[in-house]
């Protein structure tokens, strides 16, 4: 056992020290978003969920650092991660609509110039919505309130193709 430590004694300390960034960039972007997230008067669950997909994509940079760390080839390695990410891409293909309203709210939530309580206006010929009231911004979806009190669900990608207009009272 000695005789293992002893050898891989760079590839230990490189790894403790990979996993200690791990934990300080998962800190600072948490506080980041929750930064925003209060400097925009975002809702706390939109701002977990953004936390939760930075995780994520953090996680798995480390997960690739750590293993050309441990003298994994990186052809390998990208073999490795082309192999899973094709695997998820036949499996999402199916329903890329998911993945692209879960892209979408990671968009709204950092550039969206709407908060919940906001009467907006969505300006589509084949569905406008005259005058509805934010109530929610979830991973997928808006939901409105319309002024006959219909809660209308409307999908994050379709929010960044339609013009809206915020309407001052």
């Amino acid at each position: 056992m000695e005789t293992y430590i002893t050898s891989h004694l760079p590839q230990i300390i490189l790894t403790a020290v990979i996993f200690f960034s791990l934990l300080l960039l998962r800190w600072i972007f948490k506080k980041a978003a929750f930064s925003i997230a209060k400097r925009r008067e975002v809702n706390v669950q939109r701002t977990r969920l953004v936390v939760r997909y930075i995780n994520t994509l953090v996680t798995f940079l480390v997960l690739f650092a750590i293993l050309l760390i441990w003298g994994v080839e990186p052809s390998q390695v990208g073999l490795l991660f082309s192999s899973v990410f094709a695997v998820i891409g036949v499996g999402l293909f199916a329903i890329w609509s998911i993945l692209s309203n879960v892209t979408a709210g990671v968009i709204l939530y950092f550039y969206y110039p709407f908060k919940i309580g906001d009467k907006i206006k969505i300006l589509d010929k084949d569905f406008p919505i005259e005058k509805a009231t934010i109530e929610d911004i979830k991973a997928f979806q808006l939901h409105l309130r319309t002024e006959n009190g219909e809660l209308v669900t409307y999908p994050n990608n379709l929010l960044l193709q339609k013009s809206i207009s915020k309407i001052e009272e």
